[in-house]
């Protein structure tokens, strides 16, 4: 069975999600989350799911005990869901090809530093975008730049708020990134 290890720093829909999809199936499952926010709703949400969750400091991110906790769980894929920090080179050297990354705008526009949720969103409208979408892509050294896997976009209407644009987003996200994790795992899809 495939193993996939998340990070997340919020909520945790997107993780809630991949767990849900992968549940049904008996190829690949969640083994661990991993956070940096001891108060991120991840945390409550994948409890029902009996998954392990590590909740770390950013300076432990960096350490190479940390290095080792990851390894334990022998993580066919890295799934960024929603973390916030840049990612440590020493992990992805680790998985080469192996980490991956959700963003909700078409990259290249929109990527970088603090370009994360309502501050992609609010950007795309003010710069009366006529499309958005997510971009799913590996993880380098730098924030927003490893290679584009997949991306979807949908119109971007002249009376759209901030929120309509971050709506749309979410249905991407939750119809999309199971897929593609599924399709970079060479699961059968359902």
């Amino acid at each position: 069975m495939r193993k996939i290890v998340i990070f997340a720093s919020g909520s945790g829909s997107n993780a809630e999600n991949i767990i849900k999809y992968f549940n049904i199936n008996d190829e690949a499952t969640v083994v661990g989350v991993f956070t940096n926010n001891p108060n991120a709703g991840v945390i409550e949400r994948v409890k029902k799911y009996n998954i392990q969750v590590e909740v770390f400091s950013k300076s432990q991110l960096f350490e190479s005990e940390f290095l080792q906790k990851i390894a334990l769980l022998q993580p066919d894929l890295i799934v960024l869901a929603g973390f916030l920090l840049k990612f440590p080179e020493n992990i992805i050297a680790d998985y080469p090809n192996r980490v991956v990354n959700i963003h909700p705008a078409l990259l290249p526009k929109y990527g970088g530093k603090g370009m994360y949720g309502m501050n992609v969103h609010r950007a795309v409208v003010e710069n009366k975008e006529k499309e958005s979408g997510i971009t799913i892509h590996y993880v380098n050294e730098n924030y927003d730049e490893g290679g584009v896997i997949f991306q979807k976009s949908f119109q971007v209407a002249g009376d759209d708020s901030a929120e309509d644009v971050a709506t749309k987003i979410h249905e991407l996200e939750f119809k999309y990134f199971p897929e593609v994790i599924a399709g970079l795992l060479e699961l059968k899809t359902k």
